[in-house]
């Protein structure tokens, strides 16, 4: 299994694509041995009764409406879960929100992408695919040095969004175009100048444009329809008798379906409209935000529910699929959920999809043949917000731990009595509803059919894994997190086949920086990788005796095989840190304030142990307090700050308690602004959001095993250096 500061990437380089498997010569009019393009447009809070195609009578959405008739659209199709990012994580990776990373929304102590996360844009790139996203990313945090950023997780090119809060604004002052923050000077100050759906619709375009000769991916993620309803074009509905928010919301809806059209039209002047996938569909239910009422619209069309409801309209979506002369015109009622989408752009791209994913491939239905059926569908939820409509569904429960399956027409839905799933079956309440008849879940038949509402229960208990460990996919490369110059390390290569057909050819190469020396110590090629199995390389280097210490250095391994005929190739990176000599590791549980840190820089005075008053010198002054919190033990900032401990892979967890303290706090409980993060050989493995004097000190406990160098480190927030002095309470190396 991977380690949180592994990742994976496919190369950058165009590969040649093989043709299709299974795609009848007549409904493949691309160019031979082309692999088809994929344009997977996600809206954000669009409801399943929000287009024209889908019942809606007032909003109008003529471009996806004319996709829906000319493609398939299904009528059955379900996000993997009833709010943003756990949805999202699903989608990306295969994987119902019962083994998915992310099962909440962004919060701290609320897992993220991780290392072992393999995204459909990973899947693809290994293929040759140039990949985009463009829109909301919505993970976090907005840290390039992320396991949870698009660049890391398959995106060549990403251009938005990359953090949950941030993307709630349609006029923001800046966006990301990859490890770049590239400012709107004309929205600086609460300006509505620029509209960023037009700047993220323009950087799609241009990516369409660019790759248009070989095989991409384009992911766009705009946040339409999602609070706040702002919108330049609401006008066309002002005849309507709507509230200004639905007026708003109705615009967003109608711009969602200018952007589509544009992204058509653009595949159509360039001549690759039938050599592409287009896609569309929806990460959940509707939003009741920012004076918006979905009623006034149907929203959710007949469908009981709305964001964060297990209920059909919680989490059924639209979902349209067109591509001229293969995707067959018509309709699909198989239940299909979003986590399908990765192994059917597997197949479709010749490309090795992860085994231990739970989606099933749906290419067969998009050329009018039939897919397999899932034997159920699993969703969880667990929100700290519970917004009125959808709370009056929930029975008042909204904040409490959910959760829901369907097997075959059947769907259980249960709430637990808090947000444990601690608690026995007996405490949970379960409602029991036929979809065949009752699609609109209003007749709870659980109390007249206790053996089925039993079956469900315990498939819904077995279907939610505390932790899911994943087989490896693509190439690793393991190095020490920290070296001593001129002193001999080994990095180790490990490709594996996930497939479940051997490969032949493995190969692994090692890029080194400008003056190290690398010797392959094992054979670089083999003739053949079975199913399953792993090559593994590895390699001396050594950093040469003059180089800069302090500097980080990264390492690339390269590797690639032939997979049914087809080129795949994968890259694995690894970041050391070089220092002069090293101070030994722990070996037992340690307070962080008693250990020789490698580096300590701090904005003003210097990093203090044990105290926190900020002015005296270190190892002076009254112990550490954050919120009237007393800690005998931890480490006084002022941000910046970081400060740098070796490691050498032998704790395990790191936990601490970190805030503004009370040298700060009692000065002024509205000046300072810091936020705090735990970096793992060079990988942010916590972000405390942000941090006040006013709001408590957040819990820290991140998982380190494995990494050899750690650092604590504390930005300026709010571009306000005033009253920063930051705490690191009780902060403990649990070996």
């Amino acid at each position: 299994m991977p380690t949180r500061r592994q990742f994976l990437a496919g190369s950058a380089a165009a590969l040649a694509v093989a043709a299709i498997p299974g795609v009848p010569v007549s409904a493949a009019p691309r160019a031979a041995g082309r692999a088809p393009n994929i344009v997977l447009v996600l809206a954000d809070d669009l409801g399943y009764g929000e287009l024209g195609a889908y019942g809606q009578e007032k909003i109008r959405t003529p471009r996806i409406d004319a996709l829906a008739a000319e493609g398939l659209r299904f009528t059955q199709a379900y996000s993997p879960g009833p709010v943003c990012a756990p949805s999202r994580c699903s989608l990306l990776t295969g994987l119902h929100s019962g083994h998915a990373t992310v099962w909440q929304n962004p919060a701290v102590g609320v897992p993220l992408l991780g290392s072992g996360d393999i995204t459909f844009a990973e899947v693809l790139h290994a293929r040759g695919y140039r990949t985009g996203c463009f829109g909301k990313w919505g993970f976090g945090p907005e840290a390039t040095n992320s396991h949870s950023h698009p660049n890391r997780r398959g995106f060549e090119e990403f251009y938005g969004y990359i953090d949950h809060g941030h993307a709630h604004q349609y006029y923001p002052s800046y966006l990301w175009h990859n490890g770049e923050k590239k400012q709107i000077p004309e929205n600086v100050n609460n300006a509505k100048k620029v509209y960023a759906t037009d700047l993220i619709e323009q950087r799609a375009l241009d990516f369409v444009g660019a790759h248009a000769d070989e095989p991409f991916l384009l992911f766009l993620t705009p946040t339409l329809p999602h609070a706040p309803s702002d919108s330049p074009d609401a006008n066309q509905y002002a005849s309507e008798p709507w509230s200004g928010a639905v007026k708003g919301h109705a615009a967003q809806v109608s711009r969602l379906d200018t952007l589509v059209g544009k992204v058509v039209d653009k595949l159509k002047a360039l001549g690759i409209e039938q050599d592409t996938l287009v896609l569309v569909t929806s990460d959940n239910g509707p939003h009741e935000e920012g004076g918006f009422d979905p009623r006034a619209v149907k929203a959710n069309g007949p469908l009981r529910g709305y964001k964060r409801n297990l209920y059909e309209g919680g989490v059924r979506v639209p979902l349209v699929a067109w591509q001229p002369g293969t995707v067959q015109p018509g309709t699909s009622t198989r239940p299909t959920p979003l986590i399908d989408l990765l192994p059917t752009f597997a197949e479709l791209s010749a490309a090795p999809a992860p085994k231990d994913i739970d989606g099933i491939s749906v290419a067969p239905l998009l050329g009018g043949a039939s897919a397999p059926a899932h034997p159920h569908l699993y969703w969880t939820r667990l929100d700290q917000y519970a917004n009125t409509l959808a709370n009056t569904e929930d029975g008042g429960r909204g904040t409490r731990l959910a959760e829901s399956v369907r097997k075959d027409n059947l769907k259980a839905v249960r709430f637990a009595p808090g947000t444990q799933r601690v608690a026995a079956d007996s405490q949970w309440h379960v409602e029991l509803y036929d979809l065949a008849t009752d699609p609109g879940e209003e007749n709870d038949i659980a109390a007249a059919n206790p053996q089925k509402t039993a079956d469900l229960t315990a498939l819904m208990r077995s279907s939610w894994s505390d932790t899911y460990p994943r087989a490896p996919y693509g190439v690793r490369l393991e190095v020490p997190g920290v070296v001593v110059r001129g002193e001999k390390i080994t990095a180790k290569a490990v490709l594996t086949n996930v497939s479940a057909s051997a490969w032949s050819n493995p190969r692994a190469r090692l890029t080194v920086p400008d003056g190290w020396q690398a010797r392959a110590t094992t054979a670089e090629t083999a003739a053949q990788l079975a199913a399953g199995a792993s090559f593994t390389v590895t390699w001396e280097v050594t950093p040469p005796a003059g180089a800069a210490v302090g500097t980080a250095f990264t390492l690339r391994a390269d590797a690639s095989a032939t997979h049914q005929g087809a080129d795949v190739r994968f890259n694995g990176r690894g970041t050391v840190e070089l220092f002069a000599s090293l101070p030994q590791a722990p070996t037992a549980d340690t307070y962080l304030s008693d250990l020789t840190w490698l580096s300590a820089a701090n904005a003003w005075g210097p990093v203090e142990r044990d105290a926190s008053n900020g002015k005296q010198a270190a190892g002076d002054g009254t112990p550490i307090s954050i919120k009237g919190e007393r800690h005998t033990k931890g480490l006084g900032v002022h941000a910046p700050s970081d400060i740098a401990f070796h490691l050498g892979g032998r704790v395990k967890r790191v936990t601490a308690k970190v805030g503004i303290d009370d040298f700060s706090r009692k000065q002024s409980s509205t000046a300072g602004g810091t936020r705090a993060r735990v970096v793992g050989d060079g990988l942010v493995l916590f972000d405390s959001g942000a941090l006040t004097a006013a709001n408590a000190s957040k819990p820290v406990d991140v998982d380190v095993t494995g990494v050899r160098l750690l650092r604590l480190v504390v930005v300026d927030n709010n571009a306000d250096g005033t009253l920063d002095h930051t705490s690191w309470g009780s902060a403990m190396a649990r070996v």
